[in-house]
């Protein structure tokens, strides 16, 4: 089947392979379902680069630190989604994609940030250095004359709540977290995905602003933990675990230290009621509410369900 393209230029997505809570294979495939080229850009050839192919991708093998790559890779495509995880090179791997994409003459550099941008300044900033990176990343963007889009998401549900609670809550009908009393209000990376196509799908009115994304409200863990019982049918409860031991567990788990760095930073940031927070970002860019933590839930109860004695 041939498909019908809106534009001759592909539109470049970076970390197109993704992880849990990754944006860029969602991103890809509503850009492809959208009628648009897509280039999509992996670190390595496997199973996941050959999936996206199968979607009508054009993958490209690269680095976003390396020069090189990132030429391969822009060369020809009119718009670009930079995003990339938890990283010490993340600041080095977006300017170098700024400085390729400045060079070849993009029409739109879309930004995935972090909600917590918003709340530092050249005098504020956190424990993370993670933030810091992206702050500063921020910064170098607004310098460099490109056509920029920033998106700044708040907690992602398939991080915190899938990838990191999921283990407890299969285990010992606990969400295991140490976020304290605090207030979250967390978006699906899938509903960041389709914000971020809804914005490459026509970028002009949106050049220069910068969104903040979250989900539909704000609450606290006993209020989720309470969501989650409702969705699995059977009580799950919410345990705030001391911080030192969580984050001792996260490098017994193999997490790199500066993504632990980051992880716990963000709780501390929850506890303090930093990430209390809605907006209405994603209905007026995309029409649609974003998803709740009841239907998220639901849609993961097979990663949730019980597979040892629950604790009474």
């Amino acid at each position: 089947m041939t498909t019908k393209h809106k534009h001759d230029n592909p539109i470049l997505v970076t970390g197109a392979a993704g992880a849990v809570g990754g944006i860029g294979r969602n991103l890809t495939e509503f850009l492809l379902a959208r009628g648009h080229k897509v280039r999509a850009l992996v670190r390595r050839e496997d199973k996941r680069a050959e999936a996206l192919r199968r979607l009508g991708a054009e993958v490209v093998e690269g680095d976003l630190t390396d020069l090189a790559s990132m030429h391969r890779a822009i060369e020809g495509c009119g718009r670009i989604y930079f995003g990339m995880s938890v990283s010490p090179a993340y600041l080095e791997a977006t300017i170098n994609t700024a400085a390729v994409a400045r060079h070849h003459g993009v029409e739109a550099f879309v930004n995935m940030s972090q909600m917590t941008v918003t709340q530092m300044s050249i005098s504020e900033t956190t424990n993370s250095p993670q933030h810091k990176l992206h702050w500063l990343a921020e910064q170098a963007l607004s310098w460099s004359g490109l056509p920029v889009v920033t998106v700044r998401p708040t907690v992602f549900l398939e991080g915190f709540f899938l990838l990191l609670a999921a283990a407890g809550v299969r285990a010992s009908d606990e969400l295991a977290l140490p976020m304290g009393g605090g207030k979250t209000s967390p978006i699906s990376a899938v509903d960041v995905a389709r914000a971020v196509a809804a914005i490459l799908d026509d970028p002009a009115p949106h050049i220069g602003q910068i969104y903040d994304l979250t989900g539909p409200e704000s609450a606290d863990l006993n209020h989720y933990a309470r969501v989650f019982s409702e969705a699995l049918g059977r009580p799950i409860r919410y345990r705030d675990v001391p911080l030192p031991a969580w984050s001792e567990g996260l490098r017994q788990a193999g997490f790199p230290e500066h993504v632990v760095s980051h992880l716990s930073a963000m709780t501390e940031l929850n506890r303090q009621g930093r990430y209390d927070r809605t907006t209405d970002a994603m209905y007026k860019l995309t029409g649609e509410v974003p998803t709740n933590m009841r239907d998220f839930v639901k849609l993961h109860a097979v990663e949730f369900k019980q597979r040892g004695p629950a604790h009474s």
